[in-house]
């Protein structure tokens, strides 16, 4: 619960997915919760704003150029402003451009449809004029939404996301992109690679629109694959027992 009287929130992009589920949350909770979405007139953002102590632009990181500028010369003084996108140091320059209070960053590391609500991280990302009310505030509205919140650094942050989302993305897009169109191979796929198949299927379909653009807004996309050609080449040198023994490490002790 939070610490201190609840603000009320602002979320501008209210209607995507992510921001229904925020939505349905806040509405179990103590919060005030306002949803704005297209067409973003001016009118509409000065009432939904009138009154916000934080605003959340759940909105693609490459959109938030435009929308920031719409929605900051509306915002109180003391209002905090703040995302979800799953890139960090781009929205967060974005946003301390625009904005010149608290900004604090977000990252929900999950969908709109989590599988559990038994742990549901959040990397929190501190702006340089935020101070630890406004972290504590924006961690409070994440608390009572029932998510774990952790403080991380734009870089930190990022680096993880080009490692575990980003790269995830790309090699399942070009691993399925090199067999695309071999109709011969139709009579031998086989379980495990029907799985996988499955598993990819909504990420490089529904989602691949917004799984590229979060690849090209990272910073360390790039560099990490050229760190995964590097592995892959151990793997054309007949290296295999070496990536074998890299990858046990998922199933010991050392991974917590």
């Amino acid at each position: 619960m939070p610490s201190q009287i609840a603000p009320s929130i602002c979320l501008i992009g209210g209607c995507g997915r992510m921001g229904r589920m925020l939505t349905e949350r806040a509405a179990k909770t103590q919060y005030t919760l306002t949803s704005l979405d297209r067409p973003l007139t001016e009118e509409k953002i000065r009432t939904g704003t009138a009154n916000a102590g934080l605003v959340i632009f759940c909105v693609p990181a490459l959109a938030l150029e435009d929308v920031l500028p719409m929605v900051c010369r509306t915002l109180p003084e003391d209002c905090i402003v703040s995302d979800i996108t799953s890139v960090k140091d781009l929205p967060m320059r974005l946003m301390e451009k625009w904005w010149p209070g608290a900004v604090v960053g977000t990252h929900p590391l999950f969908g709109p449809n989590p599988e559990s609500d038994q742990d549901l991280p959040v990397a929190i990302t501190q702006g340089a004029r935020a101070d630890e009310k406004a972290l504590r505030t924006v961690e409070d509205f994440m608390a009572a939404l029932g998510f774990r919140c952790f403080r991380t650094s734009c870089e930190e942050h990022d680096s993880a996301m080009a490692r575990i989302q980003n790269l995830n993305f790309i090699t399942n897009l070009a691993y399925f992109a090199m067999l695309a169109q071999h109709k011969e191979l139709l009579p031998f796929l086989t379980p495990s690679f029907k799985r996988r198949l499955n598993a990819s299927k909504k990420m490089l379909t529904e989602d691949a629109p917004m799984f590229s653009g979060l690849f090209e807004a990272n910073p360390q996309s790039q560099e990490v694959v050229r760190q995964f050609r590097a592995i892959l080449s151990l793997a054309a040198s007949g290296d295999i027992g070496l990536l074998c023994e890299k990858v046990q490490w998922w199933w010991t002790k050392e991974n917590p």
